[in-house]
């Protein structure tokens, strides 16, 4: 056997000790984070700035703290645009993004590396193509993005708006949304969420009042980070408004925030 061979095997032999061991290894990083637990303030925090927390039973705000130790010890945070990213804008958005797992088995966005956070709204380049293949180069004024499932993008000042007014706005949920149904393909297990989302455009269409932004008739992604955002943000209204939409999302979440209050 060759030196060259032999190296090859050995770097094989690691890559795949590694992809057998790294799991586990994991695991125990991850429990040693959810064993331990938020200071007081921080608590007193989370109270005031995501205020479906103070609505939770107390073992889910466990688990809910569990889950956020665990994000902000697995991602990076990045300022841009000159903000510094202070621990508690760290909380605020890894509370509201473990939100959205908190029914979910040992989900922590394993794929997920950073988020960027820009002071305030952000432009990013695009081109929009007409039904004739035409391009026109065009840009969009985000308030956030799920650039891909290794970052998401959020504007601050709209991380503090979000829960703040009488809508259920809120950018976190939004995005993080957008991740969940990219990564799993949420709205096609859902398949309520078509009709109920053809209902919405016909609604839009006659210009009524709807419970949901006019946004969410968009195409399936929006109507799925949409719903999303009033399924935590104001559930106990889309219960009522619309009950197989609160369903569905609570048959993806493996929750119940209508109850919670």
């Amino acid at each position: 056997m060759s030196a060259g061979f032999a190296l090859v095997l050995v770097a094989a032999a690691a890559v795949v000790a590694w992809i057998l061991v790294e799991p586990f290894l994991r695991a125990r990083r991850r429990a040693r984070q959810r064993a331990r637990t938020l200071d007081e303030a921080d608590r007193m925090f989370l109270r005031r700035r995501v205020p479906v927390f103070v609505r939770m039973p107390k073992p889910l705000q466990e688990r809910l703290e569990g889950l956020t130790l665990v994000f902000l010890a697995e991602k990076e945070f990045i300022g841009c645009q000159g903000i510094t990213v202070t621990p508690h804008m760290k909380l605020a958005i890894a509370a509201q993004a473990c939100l959205l797992v908190l029914g979910r088995d040992e989900h922590v966005y394993d794929a997920m590396r950073s988020i960027l956070v820009y002071p305030g709204q952000f432009v990013v380049p695009g081109e929009w193509h007409d039904e004739h293949g035409v391009v026109t180069e065009e840009e969009r004024v985000l308030a956030g993005e799920a650039w891909d499932v290794s970052r998401i993008i959020l504007s601050w000042e709209d991380v503090k708006a979000s829960g703040r007014g009488p809508d259920a706005y809120n950018v976190v949920i939004h995005e993080f949304a957008h991740y969940l149904d990219h990564e799993a393909g949420a709205f096609q297990q859902a398949s309520v969420l078509a009709g109920e989302l053809e209902s919405l455009r016909a609604a839009v269409d006659q210009d009524e009042d709807t419970l949901l932004d006019p946004y969410a008739a968009e195409d399936e992604a929006e109507f799925f980070a949409v719903t999303s955002e009033v399924f935590f943000e104001q559930p106990g209204q889309l219960q009522r408004c619309h009950p197989r939409i609160y369903d569905a999302l609570a048959g993806f979440y493996r929750l119940d925030p209508a109850a919670w209050s």
